[in-house]
């Protein structure tokens, strides 16, 4: 799997970073936790450079939580919720979760999305609650990069430093990248399955 990403990264160049960003933050076929260290790694090498990565990753998951908040801001509470209740077992989000996802941003305001950028699985769900609950476009943005950036910042750092320590760790990194996406697609269908099951009983 570390061949595979790094031959896209390679092939797209930050074009590909970018558009993997958009769809980790849309629908996680690949998660940033493997595509920006690689991508980092790739810096490394000389593919491009550090900071150009930084702007573009960081572009590419801000595009991808746009896509979320507006639908959330543009259609509303109800409506948003159909929506969710009709498709969210293919893209692993539940009604439920919206709402949990709505408490818990209505609990902590604007330093939710900032925090919610450096925790898996919320980087995504916080989009919706601060759509919602209409927060103002530009505080969303702002945060979201803020919180986006530093994230990346860290996982692109591990990706540059992995430059000098590659031969030590190739021969354990790509089984372990591999695991990873087969645990994220194993958990991917396990949601999906129950998911649909789920509203197949209502």
């Amino acid at each position: 799997m570390f061949d595979l990403i790094t031959g896209w990264i390679q092939t797209g160049g930050l074009a590909m970073v970018g558009l993997l960003m958009v769809l980790e933050n849309v629908f996680p076929p690949i998660p940033s936790e493997l595509i920006v260290p690689l991508a980092g790694y790739e810096a490394a090498q000389g593919s491009f450079s550090l900071i150009a990565l930084l702007i573009v990753a960081t572009l590419g998951s801000l595009l991808g939580t746009l896509i979320w908040y507006g639908l959330a801001r543009a259609w509303g509470h109800d409506r948003f919720l159909r929506f969710v209740d009709r498709w969210g077992p293919w893209l692993t989000l539940s009604p439920e979760e919206a709402d949990r996802a709505m408490d818990w941003f209505a609990r902590h305001g604007r330093a939710a999305v900032f925090f919610g950028r450096l925790v898996p699985t919320v980087r995504t769900l916080i989009s919706v609650p601060a759509g919602l609950s209409g927060m103002n476009p530009l505080a969303f943005l702002l945060f979201t990069a803020a919180g986006s950036f530093l994230w990346i910042v860290i996982l692109a750092g591990a990706g540059y430093l992995l430059r000098e320590n590659y031969d030590r760790v190739e021969q354990w990194l790509n089984p372990l990248s591999t695991l990873v996406v087969i645990l994220i697609l194993g958990t991917y269908l396990y949601r999906l399955v129950t998911g649909l099951w789920r509203r197949g009983r209502r």
